[in-house]
């Protein structure tokens, strides 16, 4: 029987003043047979943290980004995986943030496995999200961040399983 992470989780849809989205390039560090993906940035929230808190936090730890404005949940989801041989059970908000690209971004807090997982980040435009055909977590997110980037957000998050 292995042993199942259950949690709560915020990720965050960082946006900057040219209309790109950050994300991250990663690999499972416990299975090289995975393909890379790009996501966006999250984790765990942490006892007594609220998810806003848990996205700015997790900004500076997987992207060096500091001084977001951390903006409502516009989507949610909950996820089953398999990553560094632990299978995690969690349910996400998924927050929008505004930040500025004018430096360059380095991680400033990984985990032991995050560190052996991420592989780099960057700014996408979106023409560029939509013509690549490499993975994205949350498997959605081509779908969704349109609206985002136009400006619209959802009077209710919206679950994007």
């Amino acid at each position: 029987m292995s042993f199942t992470w259950r949690r709560q989780a915020a990720r965050v849809v960082p946006l900057d003043e040219h209309g790109r989205v950050y994300l991250i390039n990663a690999r499972d560090p416990g299975d090289w047979s995975k393909p890379a993906w790009w996501e966006i940035p999250g984790g765990g929230i942490e006892a007594f943290e609220s998810s806003a808190h848990a996205c700015a936090r997790e900004l500076w730890e997987e992207a060096g980004i500091r001084d977001a404005e951390i903006g409502p949940v516009v989507w949610t989801q909950h996820v089953n995986f398999t990553f560094a041989g632990y299978h995690f059970d969690q349910d996400e908000v998924i927050h929008v943030a505004w930040c500025r690209s004018d430096s360059q971004h380095e991680p400033q807090g990984l985990e032991l496995f995050e560190a052996m997982a991420f592989e780099g980040g960057r700014w996408w435009t979106l023409e560029e999200l939509l013509a690549s055909d490499e993975p994205t977590l949350p498997p959605r997110l081509r779908e969704f961040l349109p609206a985002l980037l136009a400006g619209e957000l959802p009077d209710e998050p919206i679950n994007i399983e």
